[in-house]
């Protein structure tokens, strides 16, 4: 496949998609394609009136549920009010260069919110996933270094940056281990991963803080360089839809991996690393009290 819009998802009734932080950006825009084709969206989001908000301009059938990432407990109050079975988990939600920040568990803001929130919803809904999980990375991934000597930034002076891009590198080892984990066990969901390349989304809108740094990335960026949410959201549905294998990561194939059309793209040597994949995931089963749910099937 040479190109991929998102005329081309198939359509998707009777099947339950849930997406992370689908009140904006990125995730909006999937859920809203995804209704469109027929799918049970559940938008999982932290700000319920923004989430309904969302699902008011979008058509199907969608759900708004809370969700708070950075709060275990709001994970596992979300697992355990979903029953029924899931085809898709998107795992969106994200934050990008806060100030520093504790979430609710006393991780650093990033790791805790993009990669250990993500990593026990997953685990938690496991069971009840029958096609694909979806991790939303980003090219960040490249500057990043997982510290198991210090991943909350609780001895180092805190570095906003670095910190996102451990978590987004974080993102990408999550997913190379699920994939061998559901290999392992025989099980048919896929694990996959995309990032949007520049997307003119809100992504960045904490920047508040630093109206000067925000404006000046809006004006050198997001109106010369950036692609719109619409086409950001491409390689996340190509990831989620499209025929690609377990472990695959989908990203733009313009500049840079900046904008253009989804394809399956290359990841850092350091998101290649299938022992720091291993270990990062018993990390994270420490951390979280979530583990891998599933056992291997019988053969026959």
């Amino acid at each position: 496949m040479t190109t991929f819009t998102s005329a081309q998802v198939p359509a998707m009734t009777g099947r339950t998609v849930i997406v992370t932080g689908a009140n904006s950006g990125i995730g909006r825009v999937a859920a809203g394609v995804l209704a469109a084709r027929g799918a049970h969206v559940v938008l999982a989001v932290r700000d319920l009136a923004k989430g309904q908000t969302a699902a008011a301009g979008m058509t199907g059938d969608v759900e708004v549920r809370r969700l708070d990432l950075a709060d275990l407990a709001s994970v596992r109050e979300f697992a355990e009010g979903h029953t029924g079975p899931i085809d898709l988990l998107i795992n969106n939600a994200g934050l990008m260069i806060p100030p520093l920040g504790r979430t609710a568990d006393g991780f650093e803001l990033q790791f805790g919110t993009n990669h250990l929130g993500h990593f026990a919803l997953t685990n938690l809904l496991l069971p009840q996933i029958r096609g694909r999980v979806v991790t939303v990375a980003s090219s960040a991934h490249r500057g990043g270094k997982i510290d198991f000597a210090d991943l909350n930034w609780e001895r180092r002076p805190y570095r906003a940056f670095p910190a996102y891009a451990q978590s987004k590198l974080a993102n990408l080892l999550f997913t190379a281990e699920l994939h061998r984990r559901l290999t392992e066990v025989g099980s048919p969901v896929l694990a996959t991963a995309a990032h949007p390349g520049l997307a003119a989304t809100n992504l960045l809108g904490h920047l508040d803080h630093d109206r000067s740094l925000w404006n000046r990335l809006q004006t050198t960026l997001g109106h010369r360089f950036a692609q719109s949410g619409d086409d950001g959201a491409l390689p996340t549905l190509y990831a989620a839809v499209a025929d690609v294998p377990g472990g695959s990561y989908a990203g733009p194939d313009g500049l840079f991996e900046g904008r253009g059309a989804p394809k399956l793209v290359g990841r850092s040597k350091a998101a290649r690393d299938a022992a720091v994949a291993r270990r990062l995931w018993t990390v994270s089963e420490e951390l979280t009290g979530v583990s891998f749910p599933l056992a291997a099937q019988p053969t026959r």
